[in-house]
């Protein structure tokens, strides 16, 4: 403990030293959002997402997110109805999903963290930071974070879409927005319904928010209000059974920025889950879980002179559960964090972080980090880091209990320690390059597993468990309307014991390269294809072909889906087979006052 408090002091007296020597201290320019880790000063393997330089090209974040080779997302319904994601080979649970900063993550089950309370159109971008996170975000940070943002409104515009596909899906979105001197309001709405490629694979997804900006002093608030609900078929999803589910979330965020560096925010969140084993029966087994989660937050970047930042605060969050299977539970947690920002030593930069998250009952986790880059010339620049994550049991972890798995509520929580090296080549020109070499080496990893096909599945911890990799990326600009985006990724482990049957640890993409490639072939209309060969420990490789076309100007925008176009048949989950070919197609209305 006395080592974890020197850290945090060291970092505080760094930062008033700096204070005193310094000349008068530049504000900085925030949202009401302040982020433990500015991303310009991350010297981190970090990927940004942008959904609007594919208009109309995609439908749900899922697609947006395969968009990042390191990402496996592993979907067992169509459009994202319930998909896992994993960064870098780790686990579906140990990656941390946040919204404008606050978690979403599900403490029911990793299963969920995906089943986003907002509309796809009300997202301006995604950051996600491979590696560990938890000196910035805590608990189940523990292979990287993905963060969702939302921004004010640049004018008052109105769209609505409908498309129509086979497999009897529809689609339907819906974007309005006010844009004033002191006010911005967003609403947003979608809903995407499906009979399904098998009987009971049906899904209707559903989802609106309402977001709110005032520019008054002290500075600007949001508000945000989000709700979805979601039934689908579940054929197949949990074994040889069909079953039947529903998901409903609730979601409400007040961010008040405090003055130009500092911001407080308070998130809430509740998630319903219903789940029928036998759909014809629905009163033979069936579970109900209810789960509300907070967090609060008080943030401030402090900037002293151009080149130094210092990113701290104190967050409070905690989570109960009432659930017919689990029982009713409840945790907490409080933490402190500190992060300081060296760019102004010539051509070496540093970022030195560390956190001490205290825990219900009174035990504590320290989790420390430090990224550092060296700038051999003005193009080309080498960067290192090393952190620790952790990660808590979900409550299915630990107490769920049926004929085919098994929790265990003596279950330690995860941690790690990731390391990472690479470079970042950027001449200016018509190509840029950044590649990584990564480990992760965990301790007290969190599998379900048994030795008998005939047993159930048993939550146990795996003493030990490392993960050796690299990625890397290639952005061309063919053409002043042409651009080519090649990515790998290769992750290795040892594989299991012998005999072991591992549902999720050992079954990871062990490859995944992808070729996106965007163009413009005539005024006012956008192309994009895009190409996934995806290889994992469980199968052999296997192909996945996208193909979007769309109209990106004008009032009226058609567009064009082909998904799947090779028509593969593969799963994403054993034994959860995905559909074949699709096609999608519709138009969007589109107008704003500008317009003419």
């Amino acid at each position: 403990m006395l080592t974890r408090t020197l850290c945090l002091c060291l970092l505080a007296t760094a930062a008033a030293s700096l204070a005193q020597t310094a000349a008068t201290p530049q504000s900085i320019t925030v949202t009401t959002t302040v982020e433990p880790l500015p991303l310009d000063a991350a010297d981190r393997s970090v990927t940004v997402l942008d959904p609007h330089s594919q208009p109309l090209l995609l439908n749900n974040p899922i697609d947006l997110l395969r968009q990042d080779a390191s990402l496996n997302l592993q979907a067992r319904g169509g459009n994202g109805v319930q998909t896992d994601l994993s960064i870098r080979g780790a686990t579906f649970e140990q990656s941390l999903i946040l919204l404008n900063g606050l978690r979403i993550n599900d403490p029911e089950t990793g299963h969920l963290n995906l089943d986003l309370p907002i509309p796809f159109d009300a997202i301006d971008r995604i950051d996600v930071l491979h590696g560990s996170g938890s000196t910035f975000y805590g608990s189940d940070a523990l292979a990287g974070a993905v963060n969702l943002i939302t921004s004010q409104p640049t004018l008052t515009s109105l769209t609505a879409s409908t498309g129509f596909g086979n497999y009897n899906s529809l689609e339907h979105h819906l974007r309005a927005a006010l844009r004033t001197h002191a006010l911005s309001e967003q609403l947003t709405a979608s809903r995407d319904t499906s009979d399904g490629f098998l009987p009971d694979r049906n899904y209707s997804s559903n989802a609106i928010a309402a977001e709110t900006w005032l520019t008054l002093r002290p500075g600007t608030t949001d508000i945000l209000l989000a709700a979805s609900d979601r039934p689908y078929g579940a054929n197949l999803f949990y074994g040889p059974y069909d079953s039947w589910e529903r998901t409903k979330g609730w979601f409400a965020s007040i961010q008040q920025q405090l003055g130009p560096s500092t911001a407080a925010s308070f998130g809430y969140r509740r998630h319903s889950d219903l789940f029928v084993l036998f759909l014809d029966n629905p009163t033979y087994y069936r579970n109900n879980h209810i789960v509300s989660s907070y967090e609060s937050a008080l943030r401030r970047a402090d900037t002293f002179g151009p080149n130094t930042t210092l990113s701290y605060g104190l967050e409070a969050d905690g989570d109960t559960i009432h659930s017919s299977n689990l029982g009713h539970h409840a945790r907490n947690q409080g933490a402190g964090y500190a992060n300081l920002s060296l760019r102004a030593l010539r051509r070496f930069s540093l970022s030195l972080g560390a956190r001490e998250e205290i825990l219900s009952g009174g035990t504590s986790v320290f989790s420390p980090s430090l990224a550092a880059a060296y700038a051999l010339t003005n193009s080309l620049r080498l960067r290192a880091s090393a952190g620790h994550g952790f990660r808590l049991p979900t409550y299915l972890d630990l107490y769920y209990a049926d004929p085919a798995t098994i929790g265990n509520p003596n279950l330690k929580p995860e941690s790690s320690w990731s390391y990472e090296s690479g470079l970042d080549w950027n001449p200016g020109g018509r190509f840029a390059l950044s590649a990584t070499a990564f480990r992760l080496q965990e301790s007290n990893t969190i599998d379900y597993s048994k030795y008998n096909p005939a047993q159930p599945w048993q939550a146990n911890n795996v003493p030990s468990f490392r993960f050796t990799g690299a990625e890397a990326t290639l952005h061309l600009r063919l053409t002043n309307t042409q651009q080519l985006q090649l990515s790998y990724t290769a992750t290795h482990a040892a594989p299991p014991p012998t005999g072991l049957i591992s549902e999720y640890a050992f079954n990871y993409a062990t490859q995944n390269a992808l070729l996106l490639y965007t163009a413009q072939p005539f005024p006012q209309l956008i192309l994009t294809t895009q190409l996934n060969i995806v290889q994992k420990t469980t199968q052999t490789a296997y192909p996945l072909w996208d193909l979007s076309l769309a109209r990106n100007h004008g009032h009226l925008r058609p567009y064009l889906r082909l998904l799947n176009l090779s028509n593969t048949g593969y799963q994403e989950i054993p034994g959860v087979p995905l559909q074949g070919r699709t096609i999608m197609g519709g138009a969007e209305l589109n107008w704003s006052p500008t317009h003419h």
